[in-house]
């Protein structure tokens, strides 16, 4: 079998790409390699995150990769920041027949699809973008001319389906590509750390009795915490028995912090947990809960904590309550900073844990199905079988 050379090009190393492109280098049809624009150490890893780390998983293992020439461009623009420098020369080198890009969120990205197609070499991309939030005419202009640039589209879900339908995209350039977590390793863990459930419960001060919800990320504006503590606060006054456990680390910590002291709230900190650590967290909690406004184009520690047999409460402004949640049977959606209309499902399930487990259990078998790494991987395979095709 002839195999087609593909280039991805990706701003850094991330937790959530790696395992697909592991799944793309073992396609017999794909020769792959994966440019990234930058590759940071542990302090430039931990911006917003308010510590330095590097992931504990390897990142770069089960791919062929490279760190892309680049220069300075504008420091005082992030998005235009640094340019790549050699990378048309790159494409001839490296004998690239497809382009795959991981979105057009900084100006690397997007320039490469712009040599891609210079090159006349076919580009397909897989962003985030969401159909949800109602952009300015202006803006609108801007995508449509940007959206030009690219061949072929990788869909990770409804929110991402509508953005590109409101451009007029044809369905046949649109290859569905389920957004996703590594389901096995995170089911796998939380299956042999149920055991420990009780003693993770107790670890972080959550009562037998109390029902215990979780926020998992950024302590940033984007994420909304203040919204989940006020909720918390009209929950508990309403007779509710709960806990907040909060994982994570931010910008905002001394306002949660402040905010829990002045009101006596029911909350622990878990602060940062790498990645072969937060599924003891899902173990311990009973629900997540994530308020996020529309920057949270998808939510992946929704696949999380679903993969570990958790349901979820999530904002109509999350991109991802589209395709995981169905309300009453894999977790619950609430309006955007709507504290009431949040605090009232927090003092219903949190007298209805065996719902939760019931839930909990139907959002497990919903991504397991529905939300892998091979859907994603075939879609992509897909896609460039699409493009060839086009070129002729």
């Amino acid at each position: 079998m002839r195999r087609t050379r593909l280039a991805i090009i990706a701003t850094h190393p991330i937790q959530y790409h790696a395992p697909w492109f592991r799944a793309l280098t073992l396609r017999p049809e794909l020769d792959v390699i994966v440019g990234f624009v930058r590759i940071p150490d542990a302090a430039k890893q931990g911006e917003g995150f308010a510590t330095s780390f590097q992931w504990d998983l390897p990142l770069l293992d089960g791919y062929a990769h490279t760190r892309l020439e680049t220069a300075p461009l504008w420091r005082s623009r992030p998005y235009f920041s640094e340019r790549l420098t050699g990378f048309s020369a790159w494409l001839k080198s490296e004998r690239i027949e497809v382009l795959l890009s991981t979105g057009w969120n900084e100006w690397p990205l997007l320039q490469a699809a712009l040599e891609a197609k210079a090159r006349n070499i076919p580009v397909i991309v897989r962003g985030e973008t969401s159909g949800l939030l109602h952009r300015p005419r202006w803006k609108r202009q801007i995508h449509r001319r940007l959206l030009n640039l690219y061949q072929a589209f990788l869909v990770i879900g409804e929110s991402n389906h509508r953005f590109y339908a409101g451009h007029k995209i044809a369905n046949e350039r649109l290859w569905r590509a389920p957004y996703f977590v590594e389901n096995a390793r995170f089911s796998h863990q939380a299956a042999e750390l149920e055991g420990q459930r009780m003693a993770l419960r107790r670890g972080w001060q959550i009562g037998d009795d109390e029902t215990c919800f979780l926020f998992a990320g950024k302590l940033q504006p984007k994420k909304r915490i203040a919204d989940v503590l006020e909720a918390v606060r009209m929950a508990v006054a309403d007779g509710a028995r709960l806990r907040l456990l909060v994982v994570g680390t931010g910008e905002q910590m001394a306002l949660v912090q402040a905010m829990t002291q002045e009101h006596r709230l029911p909350v622990s900190f878990a602060g940062f947990l790498n990645q072969t650590e937060i599924a003891r967290a899902y173990v311990a909690c009973d629900c997540l809960v994530l308020p996020s406004d529309y920057g949270e184009t998808w939510g992946l520690v929704t696949n999380e904590a679903m993969a570990c047999g958790r349901p979820a409460i999530l904002s109509d402004h999350v991109g991802s309550h589209l395709d995981l949640i169905v309300p009453g049977e894999t977790g619950d959606v609430f309006p955007f900073e709507d504290a009431r209309s949040l605090a009232d499902l927090l003092l219903k399930y949190s007298r209805q844990p065996e719902a939760l487990a019931q839930m909990g259990r139907k959002a497990q078998e919903r991504v397991l199905v529905n939300h892998s790494v091979e859907r994603s991987a075939q879609a992509a395979v897909d896609a460039v079988h699409y493009v060839l095709r086009g070129r002729g």
